[in-house]
């Protein structure tokens, strides 16, 4: 586990403690005194503060990297050099160039690549997926999605504050994985067009990056795709949504509802499952290392995530919108 921060703390190793098969051999920070501690409550054996120790040392098999996104590309071309698989927390880089080296880097050392994108393995997620690859809600029109949290100005953003080591604010946080959510339901169409529009902090504050943006994007074949994202949402509590529309009925998560055109009328035809104990948050990144590990051992096939590439080619467009205030074409 290379950097132990929230993500890793709250997300990533508390369900690979409970993993059969999994052993985790190594907790890296450039925080020693954290790793080390982090390391000892786990009953981890070693803690380094430096990932080419890791690598070197501890014989690892896979690599999970959740280091602030400017280490992304580098903390991945070191251990995929060192032969090790790789789950990286998303970007997988900073640019599109950056993610073109990665997955460059990926093919010559054949070695298994994921990007963490867990909103794909949700179970809300996962059962819209299945109507749509199924063609029951028959060709797409539009995909509208969001996300909405609140984080007060007091509260200090710290790396997600500079746009060098972020990459960018609210679009790369929770744009990103929004927006690849909604590309991966689609099929991966290309996008032409892209029109955005971002509200950066008023008065200083330290603030770098933007904190408020919406984007739209025109795709090939007529689909569009509208995000809306936010960290100055002030509410009940954190919003997140997608909702799906299509020729022959629509699907939304958050909760999750299916509706289809049935003679002329719409059903509701949304899965009555039991819902499962487990929150969705812990069982979307629970099924997504269940899906790295199964392919580790052959038992799936992963594509690479040559997919991450046009991503980045979109947030690039999308800021480019914004600073230039007119629509960016790919």
């Amino acid at each position: 586990m290379v950097g132990a921060g929230a993500i890793a703390q709250i997300a990533h190793l508390p369900v690979l403690r409970k993993m059969k098969g999994v052993e985790i051999v190594g907790i890296c920070d450039n925080d020693g005194p954290k790793a080390r501690a982090l390391a000892q409550r786990l009953g981890v054996g070693a803690a380094f503060t430096d990932i080419e120790e890791l690598l070197e040392f501890a014989k690892v098999d896979a690599v999970a990297i959740c280091t602030p996104n400017h280490l992304h590309e580098a903390h991945a071309l070191s251990a995929l050099a060192a032969g090790a698989h790789l789950l990286v927390e998303r970007p997988l880089a900073l640019t599109s160039a950056g993610v073109a080296r990665v997955l460059r880097a990926a093919e010559r050392s054949k070695k298994q690549v994921l990007v963490a994108m867990n909103y794909r393995f949700r179970s809300d997620v996962q059962a819209v997926a299945g109507f749509l690859a199924g063609g029951e809600l028959g060709t797409l029109a539009t995909i509208r999605c969001g996300w909405h949290v609140f984080r007060a100005a007091r509260q200090q953003l710290g790396w997600r504050s500079r746009r060098a080591e972020s990459g960018g604010g609210v679009i790369m946080d929770l744009g990103l994985p929004m927006l690849d959510l909604a590309l991966w339901l689609a099929g991966h169409p290309t996008v032409e067009r892209v029109s955005a529009h971002l509200d950066r902090p008023r008065g200083g504050g330290g603030s770098q990056v933007d904190e408020v943006g919406a984007a739209q994007l025109f795709c090939q074949g007529g689909l569009s795709i509208f995000c809306d994202v936010s960290w100055r949402y002030v509410g009940e509590g954190e919003r997140t949504w997608l909702d799906v529309q299509a020729a022959k009925g629509s699907a939304s998560i958050s909760p999750l509802r299916v509706f289809k055109e049935l003679h002329g009328a719409p059903v509701d035809v949304t899965p009555k499952g039991a819902a499962g104990r487990e929150h969705v948050f812990t069982a979307s990144y629970r099924s997504e290392w269940a899906y790295f590990l199964a392919a580790l051992r052959g038992e799936v096939a992963m594509e690479p995530p040559n997919d991450q590439l046009h991503l980045l080619k979109v947030v690039e467009a999308i800021y480019r919108s914004a600073d230039e205030q007119r629509d960016v074409k790919l």
